[in-house]
C-alpha cells in the first residue's frame, strides 16, 4: 500500500511512472478513484481520446505533467488510487471467504470471441462481448479463480459514421494494444488451421485480479491471409469465421498451456469456442486414452452458454470446409471424417447436413445453460432433436444475465443511493440487497436526481449531433441549430442497442401521424434518442438505422428525434442514466436476454418492453411497463402493428400522463413512486455479482469436482 505523504511532490518522471501503473490493470475502469485521476489531468484529452488513460498521458505536455507534479492534492489523488487498487487485490472476497475456495486446482478458462471492457478498448460488437467484460469484472469482485480467452482485434469492429442520405460508411482504424495497456507476453503459439501452422502472439491485459489472453496473428511470420484472422471481429466469408474460431478454442487452448495456465474448468461463452474442449479431447487421447472415455472426461468439465434463440443463428459450415481447416488440428483424435463431422450433426452419418459448433458444444458439455428462463424453454425445444427427447427434458438450464453495477453506473447516482440508502457497491458479495430499501430515497431528491442526468444527457446528445452534422458538411445554420434540439424537462425516451433486424428499431415510427401527436402534445411533450450499429453486411439493420436517420428529420418530430453514431460504451452509459423509459421491442421470442433494460433502473429509469429476455423475470407490473405481443399465428405485418399499436396505447394511457401528473410541489410522484420500485427490485436480482456467483455454485465447481473424480 502507498505510504501516506504529507503535501507530497514528486518529479514529473515518477509522477508518470505511477499513472502508468495505474493504467496498467484495467481496474480503473470501474472504480472513480482510477479513472478520475486521468480525467483531471487532461480533461479535454480524456474526452478526446474517449477515455484512454494511456493516450490522454501521451497527450500530456510536459509543463503541464511538472505543474501536477508539484501539486500535492493532484499526488494524493494518484496515491489513493494506488493505495485503493492495492487493498482491493489484497482483500479475501467472496470466493475466499467460502468453502469452495479449498477445492484443489480449481480454475476457470473462459473462452469469448469479443470482451466489452470500456469504450477506448475497442474489442466488442454488441451484448455477446459487453455481457463478457461484465463477467470478468464480477470474477475479479468475487475473487473467482478464473482466465479469460479471446482474440485481439487490430481493426476491432468498425466505426460507424452515417452519410448525408443516412446510409451507413464503415470505417476500419488500426488500434494500437499498447495504447490499451495491453501486455506483450513474450510467448506465442503455432495453431494448425488447415494445412499451416499460423503463429500467434499472446498479449495479456489485467483486469483486476483476473488474466485475460488475447492472440494475435498480425505478424511478418504469417502469410497475409492468416494475418487477417485478427485484422476484425465478425469480418469475412465462412471460411474466414471458421479459422478465427480454430484460433479461439484450439489456439486458445495451446495458448494457456504455453503460459502454465492450468485451468480444471472451460466456460465456452457461445459456440465460437467449441473447439477448445475437443483440443482437451485431443490432449487426452493423445496421453494414450480412448476417444470415448477423452470425451466423457471433457465432457464432465465443460460449461457451454448459449445466446442465440434463432437456428439461423448458429454457425454452420459445410463439411468438405470444416475438415480443410480442422481435421488436421485434431488428427490425433484419430477419428475419420465422418465421425468428425458427426460430433456436429443432429442426425448422424447425414452426408449433406452441415457441421454446426453449437452442437460439437452441446455434444462435449455436461452443463448447458440459455441466458434468461425465457431463453432457456426456447433453446430446448431448438435442440430437442439433438437430445432426442422431448422438450422439457432436454438437459439445457438457465443462468439469467447480469450486469457489472459499477460499470455502469453514473458516479452522481453511486453517491446519491449511498447517501440515501447507505448503497455500499464496493462491497464484494453476490447480493446486492441494499437496493431493497430504494423506496424510502427521498422523492424531492431522486427528482432532484433524475433532472441533473436528463439535462446532461441531453447536452450530450446536442454535442454529438452537432459533430455529427459537421462531419457531414453541413451549414452552419444546421450545426447552431442543433442547441435547439430537445428539451431537458420533458419525458425522454431512450433506444439504443445492435440494429438487429428482429430488434425492431423503428418499430415506434410504425404509425407515424400517431407518434407525432405524442412526441409534439403541447403539454405533455416526449423526446426520443436512438443509438446502435448494424453489422456492416446487415443491410436490414443499416436500412433500419437510415430509416430512423430520416425520421429524424421528418418535420412532424420537430426537433425530437436523435440519431447517435458510432454507438459505445459510453453512449451506452449516457443513454441508460439519463433517459427517463427505456424502450424495448423485439420479435418475442428472439431476445436471448437483453442487458441494456437493466441499467436505467440503477438511475431510476423505468422499462417500457415486451416481454422477452429477462423483462419477464423482472418485471412486477408496477416497476415498469409491458408491451402487449401479437398472438402466435400473426403475420409480420400484423405481429408489427398489433405490437406498435399495443406501444402507443401504453405510452398514450399509462407512461406519458404519469409523467406529467405533477403536485403542488412540481414532482411527480406517482412517477417517482414506481422508477423508485423500479430500483429496489431490478439491481437487485439482476447483476453480474450474483450471475457469476450462480455460475460458480450451479456449473464450474459441480463441473471441477466432476472433472477431478
Amino acid at each position: 500500500m502507498a505510504r501516506k505523504r504529507r503535501n507530497p511532490s514528486i518529479g514529473s518522471d515518477d509522477l508518470v511512472a505511477h499513472l502508468r501503473d495505474i493504467a496498467s490493470n484495467l481496474w480503473w475502469c470501474w472504480n472513480e478513484q482510477g479513472w478520475s485521476v486521468f480525467q483531471t489531468l487532461d480533461p479535454v484529452e480524456w474526452r478526446a481520446t474517449n477515455h484512454s488513460p494511456l493516450a490522454t498521458l501521451e497527450r500530456a505536455s510536459a509543463a503541464r505533467l511538472e505543474a501536477l507534479a508539484c501539486d500535492p492534492l493532484f499526488v494524493k489523488r494518484v496515491y489513493d488510487a494506488l493505495a485503493a487498487r492495492a487493498a482491493y487485490l489484497a482483500e479475501r472476497a467472496w470466493f475466499q471467504r467460502g468453502a469452495a475456495a479449498r477445492l484443489r486446482g480449481f480454475r476457470v478458462a473462459y473462452f469469448c470471441s469479443e470482451f466489452g471492457l470500456h469504450e477506448s478498448i475497442q474489442q466488442y460488437a454488441g451484448g455477446l462481448g459487453i455481457l463478457a467484460g461484465d463477467h470478468l469484472k464480477s470474477a475479479s469482485d468475487l475473487g473467482i479463480p478464473l482466465v479469460g480467452v479471446g482474440l485481439a482485434y487490430r481493426h476491432g469492429y468498425y466505426i460507424q459514421n452515417l452519410a448525408r442520405d443516412g446510409s451507413t460508411q464503415v470505417l476500419y482504424p488500426n488500434y494500437d494494444f499498447h495504447r490499451w495497456g495491453m501486455e506483450d507476453t513474450h510467448r506465442t503459439i503455432a495453431c494448425p488451421i488447415g494445412s499451416r501452422l499460423v503463429t500467434a502472439r499472446i498479449w495479456r491485459t489485467l483486469v483486476g485480479r483476473i488474466p485475460l489472453y488475447l492472440l494475435d496473428t498480425d505478424l511478418m511470420a504469417n502469410a497475409p491471409e492468416d494475418r487477417r484472422l485478427t485484422e476484425g471481429l465478425y469480418k469475412g466469408e465462412p471460411q474466414l469465421r471458421l479459422r478465427q474460431q480454430v484460433l479461439l478454442g484450439i489456439g486458445g487452448t495451446l495458448a494457456l498451456r504455453a503460459l502454465g495456465e492450468h485451468a480444471s474448468v472451460l466456460h465456452l461463452n457461445e459456440g465460437h469456442a467449441a473447439l477448445a474442449p475437443l483440443q482437451r479431447v485431443a490432449d487426452h487421447v493423445a496421453q494414450g486414452m480412448s476417444v470415448s472415455d477423452a470425451m466423457a472426461r471433457v465432457r464432465q468439465s465443460t460449461v457451454f452458454t448459449t445466446h442465440t434463440p434463432v437456428a439461423a443463428g448458429h454457425d454452420r459450415y459445410d463439411p468438405a470446409l470444416f475438415l480443410r481447416e480442422v481435421a488436421p488440428a485434431v488428427a490425433r483424435l484419430g477419428l475419420g471424417d465422418q465421425d468428425l463431422l458427426d460430433l456436429g450433426r443432429v442426425d448422424a452419418g447425414n452426408a449433406k447436413e452441415p457441421f454446426c459448433m453449437t452442437i460439437l458444444a452441446l455434444r462435449l458439455a455436461e452443463r448447458v445453460n440459455g441466458v434468461a428462463k425465457l431463453h432457456g424453454e426456447v433453446s430446448r425445444d431448438m435442440w430437442k432433436g439433438h437430445y432426442k427427447v422431448p422438450a422439457a427434458k432436454v438437459p439445457i438450464g438457465a443462468i439469467t444475465n447480469g450486469v457489472h453495477v459499477r460499470t455502469w453506473i453514473d458516479p452522481d447516482a453511486e453517491r446519491f443511493w449511498q447517501s440515501e440508502i447507505g448503497l455500499r457497491l464496493g462491497k464484494q458479495a453476490p447480493k446486492a440487497m441494499g437496493w431493497a430499501r430504494a423506496g424510502s430515497a427521498d422523492p424531492h431528491a431522486f427528482w432532484g436526481l433524475r433532472n441533473r442526468l436528463r439535462n446532461r444527457l441531453i447536452h450530450f446528445l446536442r454535442d454529438r449531433v452537432a459533430l455529427q452534422r459537421k462531419r457531414r458538411g453541413d451549414g452552419q445554420s444546421e450545426v447552431a441549430a442543433t442547441y435547439g434540439l430537445l428539451d431537458d424537462q420533458v419525458l425522454t425516451i431512450g433506444f439504443a442497442r445492435r440494429f438487429a433486424t428482429y430488434k425492431r428499431a423503428p418499430l415506434i415510427f410504425h404509425d407515424c401521424d400517431r407518434l407525432a401527436r405524442i412526441l409534439c402534445n403541447p403539454t405533455r411533450p416526449v423526446q426520443i434518442a436512438f443509438a446502435g450499429k448494424a453489422h456492416p453486411r446487415d443491410e436490414g439493420g443499416q436500412a433500419y438505422a437510415q430509416q430512423i436517420f430520416e425520421m429524424a428529420r421528418d418535420p412532424r418530430f420537430a426537433g425530437k428525434v436523435v440519431l447517435i453514431e458510432d454507438y459505445d460504451m459510453h453512449v451506452g452509459r449516457m443513454l441508460v442514466s439519463g433517459c427517463d423509459v427505456w424502450l424495448n421491442n423485439p420479435i418475442r421470442p428472439h431476445e436471448a436476454s437483453g442487458t441494456s433494460g437493466m441499467k436505467p433502473p440503477l438511475h431510476g429509469g423505468l422499462n417500457l418492453s415486451i416481454l422477452d429476455g429477462w423483462w419477464p423475470e423482472g418485471f412486477d407490473g408496477s416497476n415498469g411497463w409491458s408491451i402487449e405481443s401479437a398472438p402466435d399465428g400473426s403475420t409480420d405485418a400484423q405481429r408489427d402493428a398489433f405490437d406498435a399499436n399495443s406501444m402507443y396505447e401504453r405510452l398514450e394511457s399509462e407512461v406519458v400522463p404519469l409523467f406529467y401528473e405533477r403536485g403542488r410541489d412540481g414532482i411527480p410522484l406517482g412517477w417517482i413512486k414506481r422508477a423508485l420500485h423500479s430500483a429496489a427490485t431490478v439491481p437487485l436480482q439482476f447483476n453480474s455479482h450474483r450471475m457469476v456467483a450462480d455460475y460458480t455454485r450451479k456449473a464450474y465447481v459441480p463441473a471441477h469436482q466432476a472433472g477431478a473424480s
